[in-house]
């Protein structure tokens, strides 16, 4: 516990300054500079802990501590997240169609929805179902995409950012900048992707 208190407080030190040099001169107040008439002097003496108004960091903690963190953002700004479908030898069309919009889907440029088999669903979850049996019909609602269950022509979408409603009606055009695309598939019975553009800026 204390280890994670002390990273913690060298955290806040690292991500506070540029320098070490920076850290100290803020634990030297004008009375020290006044009575020491040095400022390499308030520096030392801040560092050993004698002298300061804060934590004690020391020099290698800070400097181990920056470049650890600078690693890391560099990374993260750098690293491009591997597609789920990267490497994939897919061999049927509805799976090859997932694979074509994962980018623009992750990215934002496209959101999608897609039917199977009378089942409604999107990445990442929306979920509609129904039961031939009882005629009940469950749908939930996702970041992205608003249900309308109770409209009289049918089963609904609304999209949250721009507020385009898409319609998943085959008899019916599916709505603004949408498309609705069937699949052949040997997985399901029936498969159709619906592609949504949004034209909000994000």
């Amino acid at each position: 516990m204390e280890q994670d208190e002390g990273l913690t407080a060298v955290d806040n030190v690292v991500t506070q300054f540029n320098t070490y040099e920076d850290f100290l001169d803020s634990q030297i107040t004008t009375v020290d500079l006044y009575y020491l008439e040095d400022e390499s002097l308030a520096r030392q003496l801040v560092e050993l802990g004698y002298r300061g108004t804060g934590e004690v960091v020391k020099r290698e903690d800070f400097e181990a501590r920056k470049a650890a963190i600078e690693i890391a953002m560099l990374a993260e700004r750098t690293q491009k997240k591997t597609l789920t479908s990267a490497g994939k030898d897919l061999q049927d069309n509805f799976l090859k169609a997932l694979a074509l919009r994962e980018e623009d889907n992750r990215n934002g440029k496209v959101s999608m929805i897609k039917t199977k088999a009378r089942t409604w669903s999107t990445m990442p979850q929306i979920n509609c179902f129904y039961n031939w049996d009882s005629h009940i019909a469950v749908c939930n609602s996702t970041p992205n995409y608003q249900v309308i269950a109770d409209n009289p022509e049918g089963l609904l979408f609304k999209y949250k950012r721009d507020r385009k409603i898409l319609n998943v009606d085959p008899k019916t055009l599916p709505g603004d900048n949408s498309t609705r695309t069937p699949i052949q598939t040997e997985l399901y019975i029936q498969a159709v992707i619906f592609d949504h553009i949004s034209r909000r800026k994000t």
